[in-house]
């Protein structure tokens, strides 16, 4: 009878998995296919009509006033603040914060109007804090117990991965990465498996959308030397994932100081210096998601410069209160820096480009098995032992910093850093400061 039970209890948690699982995936399926095919109609309106980067500042005015007066929730004594972006998602999944049901349609209009406007950003942002305003609607409609609810919150980041990206896989173990480095929380598997491949499919085959392809032309022959180019190339791109991160991050400590948190003027003012930038550069390469360049990388020629350009035009952005995501932008920054790296190490074009987007990734989010995961979905299959070193050689030589600075470090990534056990890399980071 005790046995009965115990298979009892298991199915029926089995199936509510299952079951908040697929009603996740298939709500932040749908929003995210609406996310991905308006960004990519806002971006073609923005190529077509230069003269829109002028207004960038004011798109800054508008976002920074909606987070102002509207991204703002008080909960149990506790300020629940939208503009923290992935970072409140983040802090959620811990159990700290909530994610307030209107962060999803705050931070998708924030996306659309940095986009139309050229602010340089991604997409994958949006669609993680909408998966996490999603599942907070779920636990709120069935009221689900606080620890089922922070699985159902992983499960609607692995959702929203998922769906941006079209990589049900990756996806499913970035819901269960993302919060935390050096721990897996896998009693989420099911419900983040079940709602990565249900929102992956909803987007993709109910409602028809193409995700980019990138190809890998050639694959070098697995070889000593070859590895041990690999693994120099992946501490290359693991130091410009870290220059990336603290340049952001250094902006936005900036801009809130010398604003006073004031979000209509940093945004306002970063708008402007994104526009001096575009008109520097003499084009508008580095606006929007570059997708185009990004794609052209893996084929001919791009500027030697372009991932420095890049880096800077969405470390402006995002650190002055644009929204959006990061991955994107570290992608398009990984693969040309790849390209660059062409001229000086005799790999094949293609598969530096590939090496790049994903180990600049791996280090940047650190999260270094969907990374892995990834390259496998993106580029089926090939080049497998080297993008699998790439992404543990990038993250290891990352250190403790990152996107987000509310990821919790569980155990260092080597005994080499000595770092308080369980501590935040935003602590790590003001520890460091303060010897």
């Amino acid at each position: 009878m005790h046995t009965g039970l115990k298979y009892k209890n298991f199915f029926s948690v089995l199936g509510q998995w299952i079951i908040f699982g697929s009603i996740v995936g298939i709500i932040v399926g749908t929003v995210t296919t609406f996310l991905l095919e308006t960004n990519d109609y806002l971006g073609k309106v923005r190529e077509k009509r230069d003269w829109l980067i002028f207004l960038l500042p004011l798109g800054g005015l508008i976002v920074g006033y909606i987070y102002m007066n509207y991204g703002k929730v008080f909960l149990n004594n506790t300020l629940h603040n939208t503009a923290e972006l992935n970072n409140l998602v983040i802090d959620a999944v811990h159990g700290k914060k909530t994610v307030p049901l209107r962060m999803g349609p705050i931070v998708y209009f924030g996306t659309f109007i940095t986009v139309l406007f050229g602010g340089s950003t991604g997409r994958e942002g949006a669609a993680i804090q909408m998966g996490g305003s999603v599942a907070s609607a779920v636990n709120k409609f069935f009221k689900i117990n606080i620890f089922d609810a922070k699985i159902i919150l992983m499960s609607g980041i692995s959702a929203g991965f998922s769906s941006a990206f079209g990589a049900p896989i990756a996806g499913t173990v970035f819901g269960m990465e993302m919060a935390a480095l050096g721990k897996l929380k896998f009693e989420a598997l099911v419900p983040c498996l079940v709602s990565s491949f249900v929102s992956h499919y909803v987007t993709t085959a109910a409602w028809g959308h193409k995700h980019e392809e990138f190809l890998i032309q050639n694959i070098p022959e697995i070889s000593v030397d070859t590895f041990a180019t690999v693994i120099i190339i992946s501490v290359i791109f693991s130091l410009v994932s870290l220059l990336y991160c603290q340049l952001r991050h250094g902006i936005q400590n900036f801009s809130e100081k010398l604003f006073n948190k004031n979000h209509m003027k940093r945004a306002f003012v970063g708008g402007l210096i994104i526009v001096a930038l575009t008109l520097i550069v003499g084009s508008q390469d580095y606006n929007g998601r570059g997708l185009e360049m990004l794609e052209h990388s893996f084929k001919g020629d791009v500027s030697d410069f372009a991932f420095l350009a890049k880096l800077v035009f969405t470390a402006v952005t995002l650190g002055t209160g644009f929204v959006g995501g990061e991955a994107i932008p570290l992608f398009f920054i990984g693969a040309t820096l790849g390209n660059t790296l062409y001229a000086f190490f005799d790999l094949p074009l293609s598969f530096l480009a590939a090496l790049g987007l994903i180990a600049v990734f791996s280090g940047g989010a650190n999260t270094p098995i969907t990374a892995f995961l990834l390259a496998m979905e993106m580029f089926d299959g090939k080049g497998i032992e080297y993008f699998f070193v790439a992404c543990l050689v990038s993250y290891l030589f990352s250190g403790h910093h990152g996107l987000w600075p509310s990821q919790k470090i569980y155990d260092p990534k080597s005994r080499l850093y000595h770092i308080t056990y369980a501590e935040t890399i935003e602590n790590v980071e003001k520890m460091k400061k303060q010897k």
